[in-house]
């Protein structure tokens, strides 16, 4: 094999439901290609709607987001079957001294792994958290490799009913799992502050908010009517106009798309080419 080839594997948690998520991710991919000249492949599988599961033949693993609630899936063979190929994932890690094999999971992906790792409590939240809003890095988020080359705070897409609180430290120190990032501080307001991101290993990182996510899709969001008033109602018509207007800032979400995928993927190649 070619060191310069990567095997993705994209597994699609949108049941069916319309997204921009997908799109996003796959144009990351194209993109990393292109601008590092490698050979990478990718083939998307269905998991929520067909079925479909990747097996362990692949250097890295891209989970998606998807609607619904992370906690009724409990027992459903779709969900069995990924938290079995994480399981996989990390004997695989365990056993091999020099290739390893790469996940990222993202937002309803996230979620499930909390869950699975014990590691929070995933819970419905009061009103649906839909936006641009900024993310706050924690100590162990500033020396993570993945967050490399942004700000701390930084700006992501956040589109979510449901969220992970209260984490668990002893299972954190358990699992040898690093919380990342968390929700911004609001002063003004007594709420848990919902997990951002966590390293759940060395090789699997989840993250709840959107790094996939790009001024294109977020424009197509934004202007959907029921979603404009939705955050007018909840945050007022100057804040939703903020949000437009930052979509093209080169600093805010444009940053984060093109920092945070790509930085998983160069671990993942970085591993393939020391292999």
């Amino acid at each position: 094999m070619d060191k310069r080839d990567l095997k993705v594997a994209v597994i699609d948690m949108n049941n069916g439901a319309p997204n921009q998520g997908m799109r996003g991710i796959q144009e990351i991919l194209s993109r990393f290609k292109n601008e590092n000249a490698i050979n990478v492949s990718f083939d998307i599988f269905d998991l929520r709607q067909k079925g479909e599961i990747p097996g362990i033949e692949y250097d890295a693993y891209i989970s998606s987001g998807g609607p619904g609630s992370p906690i009724e899936s409990k027992g459903e063979k779709w969900e069995d079957d990924f938290f079995k190929l994480l399981d996989q994932i990390e004997a695989f890690n365990a056993k091999s001294a020099d290739k390893k094999k790469y996940a990222f999971l993202i937002c309803h992906s996230f979620q499930l792994a909390c869950r699975k790792y014990k590691l929070g409590n995933v819970t419905e939240r009061r009103s649906n958290a839909f936006g641009i809003f900024p993310i706050t890095l924690t100590e162990d988020g500033e020396k993570d490799e993945v967050f490399d080359g942004i700000t701390n705070p930084f700006f992501s897409v956040d589109s979510r009913d449901w969220q992970v609180i209260e984490p668990d430290f002893a299972a954190f120190e358990t699992k040898g799992a690093k919380l990342l990032a968390i929700e911004k501080e609001r002063k003004h307001i007594n709420l848990e502050r919902c997990m951002m991101s966590i390293r759940f290993s060395d090789e699997i990182i989840g993250t709840q908010f959107h790094p996939e996510a790009d001024p294109v899709g977020m424009k197509m969001y934004l202007l959907q009517e029921e979603k404009k008033k939705a955050i007018i109602d909840l945050h007022g018509e100057q804040k939703y106009l903020d949000m437009l207007n930052s979509l093209d800032d080169p600093a805010r979400i444009v940053l984060t798309q093109s920092v945070i995928l790509p930085n998983f993927l160069n671990k993942a190649i970085g591993n393939l080419q020391e292999a």
